[in-house]
């Protein structure tokens, strides 16, 4: 099954009561049992529920995994990963990645004795001299937050595997339609569901996929009895969104190309960054790794002016200023203040998250509505 019918039918089966097409929203916290421990598959929607089942069965299909799992937002995914470690571990993570990501690390699991090293990833022969013994996981944003960096999956593959360590993949900017990591070498994948899988904007969830049996079974357990599970509705919502992902995304990169372009070609723009330009670093990594270049990108305004970038993203009228992505409504932020605030200004430099950086969700509006909105605000 190819990717496009597998977004529809891809771990899917009809209601076996009914015959409905879509999973019906079972809106039950419990389930009758005929005799102690005597059920029909379910006892307890926080351990198992047949909506949220039938995402986790899309999940796992659209990735190419095997076991699919769905939390109540991208970061229970990702504090679900790290409890899989113990405190002594270590964890060598993209320096470039999600301010929550950043924070669920150091302000949490730093505090209990797992120990992180923040590093650029673009070349992975970088990475061997921050592993050790006590390495149990790498982590990996690929395209980066905000930066659009681009890191080699197969490379930092075989440098996990070498060292019997996990390599977890957060795929939330490229989503499945473009790339997919567990193809590529990784153990495990992270989404924030709540972006591109979901696509309109109106639920928060997280998701994994992973295609090893034993560490899915270890995930399952976290997950149930961690309890940060999503509710049945939901599921219905980000079940409904990836029907139609693979038109979604089509349009995405189309649109962020265009954007990405004309904005390169503005007077006033100082640097673009988006990896389906030939002059990005790794461009041909994303060549080789990725269908395309997808929907999100990043700016700076010449000067590095703090005011000019705030009094752009407030001139936008089409482009919506709001936390979040990958939702079918075009969205502009500015991570410095928003999404990367929680990371100290010299951390945030060092990656170059600038004052003046802006970066852009390119959503499946008109396209020229979308360029002459960024035409307006500029001028």
């Amino acid at each position: 099954m190819k990717f496009n019918t597998k977004t529809i039918h891809g771990g899917q089966e009809h209601d076996k009561a009914y015959g409905a097409v879509m999973p019906p929203i079972y809106q039950t916290s419990t389930y009758a049992q005929s005799t102690p421990g005597g059920h029909k598959g379910y006892e307890y929607s926080r351990t198992h529920n047949p909506t949220r089942n039938a995402l986790e069965n899309a999940f796992a299909s659209i990735e190419n995994g095997n076991y699919g799992l769905a939390f109540g937002s991208g970061l229970a995914a990702i504090d679900a990963i790290i409890k899989l470690l113990k405190p002594g571990d270590e964890v060598v993570s993209t320096n470039d990645l999600y301010g929550g990501t950043y924070r669920l690390f150091t302000k949490i699991y730093e505090s209990f004795g797992i120990k992180f090293h923040f590093i650029g990833m673009e070349n992975a022969d970088k990475i061997e001299s921050y592993v050790n013994n006590n390495t149990k996981l790498i982590w990996v944003e690929t395209p980066t937050n905000p930066m659009l960096n681009i890191i080699d999956i197969k490379a930092v593959s075989k440098v996990a595997k070498k060292h019997n360590i996990l390599l977890a993949v957060d795929n939330t900017f490229a989503t499945p339609y473009l790339q997919r990591p567990l193809d590529l070498g990784a153990d495990i994948v992270m989404h924030s569901a709540t972006k591109y899988l979901g696509g309109h904007s109106d639920v928060v969830m997280g998701a994994l996929v992973v295609k090893n049996k034993e560490l899915a079974d270890r995930l399952y357990f976290i997950q149930n009895a961690s309890g940060a599970i999503c509710g049945p509705q939901d599921s219905f919502l980000v079940l409904r969104g990836i029907k139609t992902l693979h038109v979604r995304m089509q349009r995405h990169c189309e649109n962020g190309k265009a954007v990405a372009e004309f904005l390169a070609n503005h007077p006033k723009i100082e640097k673009v960054y988006w990896p389906g330009f030939e002059t990005h670093p790794n461009h041909e990594i994303a060549k080789s790794q990725m269908d395309n270049f997808g929907g999100m990108l990043s700016f700076t305004t010449k000067g590095n002016d703090y005011d000019a970038s705030v009094k752009i993203v407030e001139k936008l009228k089409i482009f919506t200023l709001a936390e979040s992505l990958g939702g079918v409504e075009s969205l502009s932020g500015h991570p410095a203040s928003m999404t990367h605030a929680s990371i100290p200004k010299e951390e945030r430099e060092k990656t170059g998250v600038i004052d003046s950086l802006i970066r852009l969700s390119v959503g499946i509006e008109d396209i020229d509505d979308l360029i002459n909105d960024l035409k307006q605000a500029l001028d």
